[in-house]
């Protein structure tokens, strides 16, 4: 009987592997911290590790130029990253990093590959990840190109409260500023909506959500669609 015991299998990834394939996976994980600003891959460069975290949150960034820098996907306990690495990808183009700390288990690239070719469902539930984040990528440029900066951000602070136990998160306006690439005045101007709204209570260093129901009526746009698919790939988050 699989052990519901062993850390790893926080990651919901990891818990959906099969009695006979999580034998072989797990000893083959290694435990990290992942503090906040670490970053797991940068972007154009070799994939090392893959990381299947168990809590805290990763953001996917897209870099242009060492100033033009903007976030095109986030994963939690839900996920693994980066995402190439689940189709025998060697190379990561963009950068991942940790903005929320936590903790999760690392594994080879070379063992990752081999995985994928002689156990199907590991490699089947790294497939369907890939899939319903990139179903959350194009919603992302859907709010970027219609959406105002506050609806953007509730969003942003639903995925993020999706990701975390409770309703705080360690957040800073500079690092939403960097996340949603806009200038930091607008991410306090935009917190200011929110919170005229008592959608949240922003502090420094930390926002707390408030009204998870009225964030979503705000967000309705561009927030649901990526997460029913998750949900019908997958399950829940």
């Amino acid at each position: 009987m699989k052990s519901a015991s062993h850390p790893a299998l926080q990651n919901r990834l990891l818990a959906l592997l099969p009695e006979n394939e999580t034998h072989v996976i797990l000893p083959a994980l290694e435990p990290v911290d992942l503090p906040r600003g670490f970053v797991i891959v940068g972007a154009d460069a070799p994939i090392e590790h893959v990381y299947f975290i168990c809590s805290g949150i990763g953001s996917v960034v897209t870099v242009a130029a060492e100033t033009q820098r903007a976030e095109a996907g986030m994963f939690g306990r839900e996920g693994f990253a980066p995402t190439s690495a689940g189709v025998g990808g060697t190379i990561s183009v963009q950068e991942v990093l940790i903005q929320v700390e936590g903790h999760g288990f690392r594994m080879p690239l070379k063992v990752v590959t081999e995985a994928l070719s002689t156990h199907p469902t590991f490699a089947n539930l790294l497939a369907r990840f890939i899939q319903a984040f990139s179903a959350q990528i194009s919603y992302t440029a859907l709010s970027n190109i219609t959406c105002q900066v506050d609806e953007r951000l509730a969003r942003w602070l639903l995925m993020c409260h999706d990701r975390v136990d409770g309703d705080e998160i360690a957040l800073t306006h500079d690092f939403i500023s960097l996340m949603l690439g806009v200038r930091r005045p607008s991410v306090t101007t935009a917190l200011h909506v929110l919170e005229g709204r008592k959608l949240i209570q922003a502090e420094r260093g930390r926002i707390t959500i408030r009204d998870r129901k009225g964030m979503q009526d705000f967000a309705a746009r561009t927030y649901g669609k990526p997460e029913e698919e998750y949900r019908r790939l997958i399950g829940e988050f």
